[in-house]
C-alpha cells in the first residue's frame, strides 16, 4: 500500500483486545440513498483485510459496500487495457472511488520530502487516468524540536507543493486533524489537532480543492459538537472516517491505535455525525478505520462482514 501508514510511523503497543460482535453476512441496508449523498467505502488494510486492486471489487460487492479505495502503485503499474478494464468492472458493480493515501512522508527531514515529490506527479497522473479525484493524510499532533509556528510553517509550505501537484491533476487533499490528547502530549509542543485548527492551516495553504478529512473518533476526542460539522460546506470535507471510541476511558484516556468499529462502544453521537454529513451535503467516502487487534486478527470474509455490519447500523441511525 502506496502511503504513510500512522500506526507504523507512532510504532504503537498492543492494541485494544476486546471481542467484536460477528455477523454470519452483511446486513441489507435500508437507508436511503436519497437521503444520503455520502458512499460507503472499503479501506481492506484499516481492518487487517489482505487484497488487491482487483480482488477489491469483489470483496466490496459481496459484503455491500459502495466505494473502494484506491491502491497508487498499483494503479500506476496498470497499462490502458487493464485500467479500462478494472473501470468497467467498477462502474458494472456500481462501485465508485474513495481516497488515495497521499505517498509523500512530509513529516520528517527536507531530503526525505523532496524525494517523496520527485514520485508524485507521476502518481497523481496515473490516479487521474482512473478517475480518483481525492486523496488524504493525516497530520501528527505535536513535535519534539518545532513549536506550533514553526511546525505550522513547514506543514503549510510543504503541504502547499504538494496540493499544487495535485489540483493539477484534478485532485483534492484532506488534511486529517488527530484530536486524541495522549498525542498531543506526547512530544514537547503540540500542534493542530482540532477541526479549526485545521481549518486555519487549510486557509494559510491557500490551494483550491484542500479540505479537511474527518473521523468521528478525533471529532469526539477534541470535544466538537453537530454544530461543528453543520458550520461547515460539503467542498471543504474531503473524506471522512466513521469509528468508535473504547468503553472504560474518559476523553482524555483515548488512545489513536485502539479504537472500536461504529456503534461498538456507542459512546460517541454517530447518530448526530451521520446527521450533521447528510445536512450539509457530504458527498464522499465514509470509512471504518478502527486500528482494532480482536478485528485484525478475524479471517478476512468474517473481518468485512463485521465492518459491512458496523457500517450500515451507523448510517441507518439517522
Amino acid at each position: 500500500m502506496n502511503q504513510i501508514n500512522r500506526r507504523k510511523f507512532l510504532a504503537l503497543g498492543t492494541l485494544v483486545g476486546a471481542g467484536l460482535s460477528v455477523p454470519s453476512f452483511a446486513i441489507p441496508h435500508t437507508f436511503s440513498v436519497a437521503e444520503r449523498k455520502f458512499r460507503i467505502s472499503l479501506h481492506p488494510f484499516a481492518i487487517g483485510v489482505k487484497s488487491d486492486q482487483k480482488k477489491l471489487l469483489e470483496q466490496a460487492v459481496n459484503h455491500s459496500f459502495e466505494a473502494v479505495i484506491p491502491i497508487p502503485d498499483q494503479i500506476k503499474k496498470m497499462d490502458a487495457t487493464a485500467l479500462e478494464s478494472l473501470l468497467g468492472k467498477m462502474q458494472e458493480k456500481g462501485l465508485t472511488w474513495d481516497a488515495a493515501g497521499l505517498p509523500v512522508e512530509f513529516r520528517k527531514d527536507n531530503a526525505t520530502f523532496l524525494e517523496g515529490m520527485k514520485e508524485l506527479p507521476g502518481i497523481a497522473k496515473a490516479l487521474q487516468s482512473a478517475n480518483v479525484t481525492r486523496m488524504n493524510t493525516w497530520i501528527m499532533p505535536s513535535h519534539d524540536e518545532l513549536t506550533y509556528s514553526q511546525n505550522f510553517e513547514q506543514h503549510k509550505q510543504r503541504l502547499r507543493e504538494v496540493a499544487k501537484v495535485l489540483h493539477a491533476h484534478n485532485i483534492r487533499l484532506g488534511l486529517e486533524y488527530v484530536g486524541t490528547k495522549t498525542l498531543k502530549i506526547r512530544n514537547r509542543y503540540p500542534f493542530v489537532g482540532t477541526m479549526k485548527e485545521m481549518l486555519e492551516l487549510v486557509d494559510a495553504i491557500d490551494v483550491k480543492g484542500v479540505g479537511l478529512q474527518l473521523d468521528s473518533f478525533h471529532w469526539y476526542c477534541s470535544k466538537e459538537t453537530v454544530d461543528d460539522i453543520k458550520g461547515l460546506k460539503n467542498e471543504q470535507v474531503v473524506t471522512c472516517d466513521l469509528n468508535d471510541a473504547t468503553a472504560g476511558r474518559s476523553v482524555e484516556e483515548q488512545i489513536d491505535g485502539e479504537r472500536q468499529l461504529p456503534g461498538d462502544s456507542g459512546l460517541i453521537d454517530l447518530k448526530g455525525f451521520v446527521g450533521g454529513l447528510i445536512d450539509i451535503g457530504y458527498d464522499g467516502p465514509v470509512r471504518a478505520e478502527p486500528f482494532n487487534r480482536a478485528l485484525n486478527e478475524m479471517e478476512d470474509d468474517k473481518a468485512l462482514a463485521a465492518t459491512s455490519k458496523a457500517m450500515w447500523r451507523t448510517v441507518n441511525l439517522v
